[in-house]
């Protein structure tokens, strides 16, 4: 079994640098060329793709639908388990507003923000899961940023740390008893489309 763990394409607040959290925002017009180009990259690897489960969020839900319609693929419904975080009272500002309003560690403080611990089982429960529903099948899950790199954490420590980008691509295949990564953060369908 593999799992192609995709973060959603770009959105305005993304490129204004704005956290999104579960504030339902859509893709720009630039976020859906790159799940175009990674559609377009899909189609000409050797992986085969059986099914795509997106979070609920529009972000994510557009670029899974994007991406599978290129693939000829069934989308599954949406699972709100693997939406973004909770972020609470920061959703929509700036790192600038945040340090302004509650200095640099206003991570550390009670802001109504889902804490790592809480979206690392979700991410954990999601993967247990899918592999038991679907042990033979190749599936891409099209999250976010934050509940993805939660979700890496918790599978490998600090060994993947580098900051996920948008339309990134990371394939895990299941063996009998862990995720081992084949792939991690790749986004040369996106690089090959700037050169």
């Amino acid at each position: 079994m593999l799992i192609g763990l995709i973060r959603h394409g770009l959105t305005d607040w993304n490129a204004e640098g704005r956290i999104q959290g579960q504030s339902d925002i859509p893709l720009n017009d630039e976020g859906r060329k790159q799940a175009e180009m990674l559609g377009d990259r899909l189609l000409q690897e050797t992986y085969r793709w059986d099914y795509c489960i997106t979070s609920s969020l529009s972000r994510a839900a557009e670029t899974g639908k994007i991406i599978a319609a290129k693939l000829g693929i069934p989308l599954l419904e949406p699972d709100d388990r693997i939406r973004e975080r909770a972020y609470g009272q920061v959703e929509g500002m700036t790192a600038v507003q945040r340090e302004e309003k509650w200095g640099k560690d206003w991570n550390l403080l009670p802001l109504g923000q889902e804490s790592d611990e809480q979206l690392q089982a979700r991410a954990l429960a999601f993967m247990e899961e899918i592999a038991a529903f679907y042990p033979d099948k190749n599936i891409l899950v099209i999250s976010h940023g934050g509940f993805l790199s939660q979700l890496y954490i918790a599978l490998y420590k600090d060994k993947y740390s580098e900051r996920l980008g948008n339309l990134s691509l990371t394939i895990l295949e299941k063996n009998e008893k862990e995720w081992n990564p084949l792939l991690y953060n790749c986004t040369r369908h996106i690089l090959q489309q700037q050169h």
